[in-house]
């Protein structure tokens, strides 16, 4: 691995706090009114209404989650002092599958939002992604590790007699292309090394680069946005302001939580069913029964022999070789092509739509003949990147021998069962609203500007109808967006 085994571990670190950095509230330390907090004193009855997010100050935004279980819980006040807090907030417990529900009360960690570590948080919200990546991450990769080191001779062989059954199914199906495409690839060296680097180090640096730029564009971004038209507004400048993206906070955690689910998903498949790679098919060692099938197929470790492209993350003692069912590498993929290909534009980046005529079928009224409406630029863009990410990625394992074609079938079913049921992770804030009391710490919480206006219509503060802005009666004190 060499240096790789420096430089991989540097970069994740570096894309974490860069995103932080990148992400970070435009406010400062300190401040005269509250921590982390700045007042609006510009004229904003011209302010687009923009649906954006935005951390508001720490005092209201338990308020705004709960806004749908009771609207009478408390004062959006922001000065509040953290004694006048309430001592709990509610929860809303719920599987739909099984029709259950409940709300809980647990701590209000708002008390905590004038002490230093909450203050940082405020400051750089991205910190509190990092923390959850990490968290899902390193929980996915101690479980590999668990199995790995527990791995048994008979474990070994029923991993190998499972592959064998894929290739089998492949077979029945006409789809084993596993080795064409592997020769294929392994006659033009240069390409077969650079296959070899995409698998290894796109992967986590990918994933994580993609978390980074979704927060940026759901939720920093309009936020910049904002003060941006609020400048504006106060200025008197007629200027066009951009409306922003209108997918807000809830996209964004929506897929951070749809990667959670796919790890579990997948660490239950492949420690209940453990699938060997087909590269491992090859192994020399290997004389067992099975042996000779085994070796049959010819498939070729490229990523891990003398100039392959071998990567820290695959290469140790702790990573569990027989989970090739199903393929994060394509579940990740996929969700990550599937967010960008559908992802919310603002307005000014999907309109107008091109028009194409075909006057073909009336030559003599072109304007009346069918048309066929493009997407913009920007969305063809989408989709290209959408497309030819998973793409990428399926062709690299494929290639480098570590999965088969049906193992990349099982990681999409994976992420859309992830996609579907993600929410049943948001029964987990109860736990983690415990253990962030427990520490004293307060985080930010991110809300659509529709919500804040929601709740603090329920506490009286005006709108300006015309506008659809705000225009209370005392202006509020807000944090800046996180």
């Amino acid at each position: 691995m060499g240096a790789g085994a420096f430089l991989e571990p540097l970069a994740v670190v570096v894309l974490l706090f860069g995103g932080a950095w990148i992400n970070r509230a435009p406010d400062s330390f300190s401040s005269s009114r509250s921590p982390l907090t700045f007042s609006v004193e510009e004229d904003d009855h011209d302010v687009p209404d923009l649906p954006l997010a935005r951390a508001v100050d720490s005092g209201a935004d338990a308020d705004i989650e709960n806004l749908h279980i009771s609207r009478s819980k408390r004062s959006l006040s922001p000065s509040l002092l953290p004694s006048q807090e309430d001592k709990w907030r509610e929860r809303e417990l719920k599987i739909p599958l099984l029709g259950y529900r409940r709300v809980v009360q647990t701590p209000n960690t708002a008390m905590f939002r004038h002490r230093l570590l909450s203050r940082i948080l405020h400051k750089f919200p991205f910190l509190v992604e990092a923390w959850y990546w990490a968290l899902i991450y390193w929980v996915y990769q101690l479980g590999r590790a668990f199995t790995a080191l527990s791995l048994v001779e008979g474990t070994v062989n029923v991993a190998r007699r499972h592959a064998l059954q894929v290739i089998e199914l492949e077979q029945r199906l006409h789809i084993f292309w596993e080795l064409p495409v592997q020769k294929f690839f392994m006659s033009y060296p240069r390409l077969m090394m650079s296959i070899n680097w995409l698998y290894s180090f796109i992967h986590i640096p990918g994933t994580i680069a993609f978390l980074v730029w979704l927060y940026y564009y759901t939720i920093t971004r309009n936020r910049l946005i904002q003060r941006r038209a609020a400048a504006q507004s106060s200025g008197k400048r007629g200027d066009a302001v951009s409306v922003g993206s209108p997918s807000g906070p809830w996209l964004y955690e929506a897929r951070r939580r749809t990667m959670a689910v796919c790890n579990l998903l997948a660490f239950i498949v492949f420690t209940l069913w453990p699938c060997m790679p087909p590269r491992l098919l090859s192994d020399p060692e290997y004389d067992g029964p099975q042996a000779e099938i085994s070796k049959s197929f010819g498939f070729v470790d490229t990523v891990h022999g003398k100039e392959g492209a071998s990567s820290v993350w695959t290469q140790n003692r702790f990573c569990n070789q027989y989970a090739a069912m199903p393929s994060l590498h394509f579940g990740y993929s996929l969700l990550i092509g599937v967010t960008i290909m559908t992802i919310p534009l603002a307005p000014e980046n999907s309109q107008p739509w091109k028009i194409v005529h075909l006057p073909i079928f009336n030559n003599s009224h072109p304007n009346l003949a069918p048309h066929i409406r493009l997407p913009s630029t920007r969305r063809m863009l989408c989709l290209a990147i959408g497309f030819l990410y998973p793409f990428s990625i399926l062709t690299a394992i494929v290639a480098t021998a570590n999965h088969f074609i049906l193992d990349a079938v099982a990681g999409s079913i994976v992420c859309c069962l992830g996609w579907k049921f993600n929410d049943v992770l948001l029964n987990l804030l109860v736990l983690e609203d415990w253990f962030l009391w427990c520490l004293r710490i307060h985080k930010p919480v991110q809300v659509p500007l529709e919500a804040e206006r929601q709740a603090k219509s329920s506490t009286g503060l005006g709108i300006n109808r015309e506008t659809g802005g705000w225009e209370p009666e005392k202006r509020p004190v807000v944090a800046s967006a996180a």
